[in-house]
C-alpha cells in the first residue's frame, strides 16, 4: 500500500498560536477559555487535565471574582470584550489574525452603511463572532437558496460587502459571490478564506482524486474538517472520517493500492502520526504478500510488437505470457485496421487490464494509458494555472468542446467570454486560449475557462489606458453602444460616456440618428472619476462663441431658424450652439399676443442684432427694427 499524507494536514498557524497560548497560561490559577479553544475533543480534554476551564457564556464569567479569560481562535463579538472588562477579569486575545482581519472589515464596511453578507455556517462560533462586529444587521448565507432569498428581499441599489468564514469551501464561496454580483448590486468582495484552508482543500481534492481510499482526521464538530470530508468524498467514495486511530477499521483498507491521509486545522500532529503508523504496519503486511507477484493489474509495461492483425496487437512484455491489445483497447474507431498504425518490431507502452484472460495471456490497453497521459498533461496545466491553446472541436448546446492530447475539455457557455454570447457557432474550428479550472477525470469533468483570461487582459488594458490618459486629452475610440441619453465609446481598455449634452455645441434630439455602432471618433476626455470617463465632442477651439462678438455685433443683420417658442418670445438658432432671443414685442410693429400666432418651429427669419452680451452668452434680436416706416 502506498500512503500519502497531505502536506498541509494538521494545525494551522491560528490554531497552533491559540493552543500554545492556552498551554502557556495553564500554569496560572483560574484560567478559562471562552468556548472550546478549538474543535478537538482530545485537545480540550487534555487542557482540562491541566486545569483550564471552559466558559460558554458571559453569565458564567460574571460570577467569577478573579481569573483570566482566553478568547479562542474563532473570535467573539465585540461586546464580549467589554463584558469581560466590566467583570474585572484579565483577557488574552488568541483570536486567529485572519479572523481579526474579518472583524475589522465588517466593522468598517458596516459603519459606512453597507450591508455585510457573511458566507458561512450561521451557528459556527467564528460566524457568530463576525456578526458581533457589524454595526448594521448582517446576513449569513451558505447556499444558493439563501442567496436567492437575499436577492428577492433587497433592491439593486443596496450596497453589499461580502466576507467569508475562514474555513468555508472556496468553490462554493466563489459561486455565491458570482450569483449575487450578477444581479447588479454594488458589491465589495473580500475573499477572507484562509489561504491555508484554500490550500488544504485543493490538496485534499487532488490527493483524493488519485487515491483508492482516504482518511480524514478531525473533531466531529470541526467545520473545516467536515468540509475536507465532503470534498474528499466527491473525489473518492472510500473516504473515512475519524477522530483518532481508535476509530480505524482495518478491514476497510484491505486490497487498497493508494491511501491518502489529511486532517483538519484543529488536529494535533501526534494523532496524525498515530494514524499513519497504524496504516504503515498494515501496508508492510500487504507488500509482503505482493512481493511474489511479477505483474499486476494497472501496471504500465513496455513491450515489443511481435505480431499485428487487423483487430489486435501482440506484445512481448518480458512476462511468462504475451500481452494482447484488442482494437477496442487501442482506439474508439471500430473500423480501424491496426496493421495501418503498428508494425512488428515497434516498441510501445500499454497498461495491464487483466493478468490472465483465461487462456494464459495478459490483456493490455493502449487507449486508456493514452487518456491517462492526456489527463496528466491537463492536471499539470490545472495545478500550474497554465494557459492552453486548442481548436474548438465541437459546439454544444451548453458550451464548447476542445481536445488536448486526445482528452476532451468542456468550456461552459458562461466561461467562453466575458460578455453574453448568444451564438457560439462562430467559435467552431477556431483556436482559443483557456485555463483548466476544474479537473476531475474520474467523473469525466474537466472544465476550461476562457473568460478569466479575457477579464485579465481587459483589466491590463484598462490599467494601461488609465495610466496614459488625463482630462483635456483627445483620444480615438469606437462607438460601442448608442442609447437615448448618449453613446458609449470603447477607448481600448475602458468605455467612456459621450453624453447627449456633449455631442455637439448645438442640440441633439436623437443620438441614434447621429452615431452608428463601430464608427471611429476622436473625442475629448472631459473628466475622469474613478473608473468613469466622461467624453465630449465640444472641442474648445470649435466653440461658436469664440468669434460671436464679430459675427453678431449690435446692428448686424443675421439669418436664423426658429428653434423653440415660449409665451414671451422665440429662440432663434443662428448656428449650432448659438441661440438668440426674439422677444414677442420685437416680432412685428403691430401687437402680437404670442409668437406662435405668426411663427412656427423651423421657420427661417432675418433679424437685426439689438443686444449682445458675450459673458452671459445672450443675444437679442428684432424683426421690427428691420421695418422701414411708411411715408404718409
Amino acid at each position: 500500500m502506498e500512503i500519502n499524507i497531505a502536506k498541509s494536514a494538521g494545525f494551522c498557524f491560528g490554531v497552533r498560536r491559540a493552543v500554545d497560548t492556552v498551554y502557556k497560561e495553564s500554569v496560572k490559577k483560574d484560567v478559562y477559555t471562552y468556548g472550546p479553544i478549538i474543535h478537538n475533543d482530545e485537545v480540550v480534554a487534555d487542557l482540562k487535565r491541566q486545569g483550564v476551564g471552559v466558559i460558554h457564556d458571559s453569565a458564567e464569567f460574571r460570577s467569577l471574582r478573579t481569573g483570566t479569560i482566553i478568547i479562542r481562535s474563532h473570535g467573539v463579538p465585540k461586546a464580549i470584550y467589554d463584558e469581560i472588562a466590566d467583570a474585572g477579569l484579565d483577557v488574552i486575545d488568541a483570536t486567529c489574525p485572519f479572523v481579526r482581519k474579518i472583524h475589522r472589515i465588517a466593522e468598517k464596511e458596516s459603519g459606512e452603511g453597507r450591508v455585510v453578507i457573511i458566507v458561512g455556517s450561521n451557528h459556527h462560533p467564528e460566524v457568530e463572532g463576525i456578526m458581533g462586529w457589524c454595526q448594521t444587521a448582517p446576513i449569513v448565507i451558505e447556499n444558493q437558496e439563501q442567496a436567492e432569498a437575499v436577492v428577492a428581499e433587497y433592491d439593486t441599489d443596496t450596497k453589499f460587502t461580502i466576507v467569508s468564514q475562514t474555513t468555508f469551501h472556496y468553490n462554493k464561496f466563489q459561486y455565491l459571490v458570482e450569483f449575487i454580483s450578477e444581479k447588479g448590486y454594488d458589491v465589495n468582495v473580500f475573499n477572507t478564506i484562509c489561504n491555508v484552508t484554500e490550500e488544504r482543500q485543493r490538496e485534499t481534492r487532488e490527493l483524493a482524486a488519485r487515491s483508492d481510499a482516504m482518511i480524514v482526521i478531525g473533531g466531529r464538530h470541526s467545520s473545516n474538517t467536515q468540509k475536507l470530508f465532503e470534498i474528499s468524498k466527491k473525489e473518492c467514495s472510500n473516504t473515512f472520517y475519524i477522530q483518532t486511530s481508535k476509530d480505524l477499521n482495518m478491514e476497510d483498507f484491505r486490497n487498497i493500492g493508494i491511501l491518502g491521509i489529511t486532517a483538519g486545522a484543529s488536529t494535533p500532529n501526534n494523532i496524525i502520526k498515530e494514524v499513519h503508523e497504524s496504516m504503515a504496519e498494515m501496508s508492510f503486511d500487504q507488500m509482503l504478500e505482493e512481493s511474489f507477484k511479477t505483474i499486476r493489474n494497472g501496471e504500465v509495461v513496455q513491450g515489443t510488437i511481435i505480431d499485428v492483425k487487423e483487430d489486435e496487437i501482440i506484445l512481448n512484455i518480458g512476462y511468462k505470457a504475451d500481452g494482447i491489445i484488442s482494437r477496442n483497447e487501442y482506439s474508439n474507431d471500430q473500423n480501424l485496421d491496426l496493421t495501418t498504425v503498428a508494425k512488428v518490431g515497434d516498441e510501445m507502452e500499454a497498461k495491464v487490464l487483466k493478468v490472465n484472460d483465461g487462456e494464459g495471456q495478459v490483456l493490455l490497453t493502449y487507449k486508456r494509458l493514452k487518456a491517462e497521459k492526456g489527463n496528466k498533461r491537463l492536471e499539470e496545466a490545472f495545478n500550474n494555472k497554465e494557459v492552453l491553446k486548442a481548436t474548438v472541436a465541437k459546439v454544444l448546446d451548453g458550451g464548447l468542446s476542445v481536445v488536448v492530447e486526445d482528452t476532451r475539455v468542456f468550456i461552459p457557455a458562461s466561461l467562453v467570454s466575458d460578455t453574453y454570447e448568444k451564438n457560439l457557432k462562430k467559435y467552431d474550428g477556431q483556436e482559443i486560449k483557456f485555463v483548466i479550472t476544474e479537473f476531475n477525470p474520474r467523473k469525466r469533468r474537466i472544465i476550461g475557462d476562457r473568460k478569466q483570461l479575457l477579464v485579465a487582459e481587459k483589466k491590463a488594458k484598462q490599467e494601461a489606458l488609465f495610466a496614459r490618459i488625463e482630462p483635456g486629452m483627445t483620444v480615438e475610440g469606437t462607438v460601442k453602444n448608442v442609447t437615448d441619453f448618449g453613446a458609449f465609446i470603447d477607448l481600448g481598455g475602458a468605455d467612456g460616456l459621450l453624453h447627449i449634452s456633449e455631442m455637439s455645441w448645438g442640440r441633439v434630439e436623437n443620438p441614434k440618428k447621429v452615431f452608428t455602432v463601430g464608427e471611429t471618433l476622436n473625442v475629448l476626455i472631459k473628466d475622469i472619476q474613478g473608473e468613469k470617463i466622461a467624453l465630449s465632442l465640444k472641442f474648445p477651439e470649435t466653440n461658436p462663441w469664440l468669434h460671436a462678438d464679430e459675427k453678431y455685433a449690435v446692428g448686424n443683420i443675421v439669418d436664423g431658424k426658429v428653434a423653440r417658442m415660449t409665451d414671451f418670445g422665440a429662440f432663434i438658432e443662428l448656428e449650432p450652439g448659438v441661440d438668440a432671443l426674439l422677444h414677442v414685442s420685437q416680432i412685428a410693429r403691430e401687437h402680437i399676443d404670442k409668437p406662435s400666432d405668426v411663427l412656427k418651429v423651423g421657420q427661417e427669419i432675418t433679424a437685426k442684432v439689438v443686444d449682445f452680451k458675450k459673458d452671459d452668452r445672450k443675444i437679442s434680436l428684432s424683426v421690427k427694427a428691420l421695418d422701414i416706416p411708411r411715408e404718409d
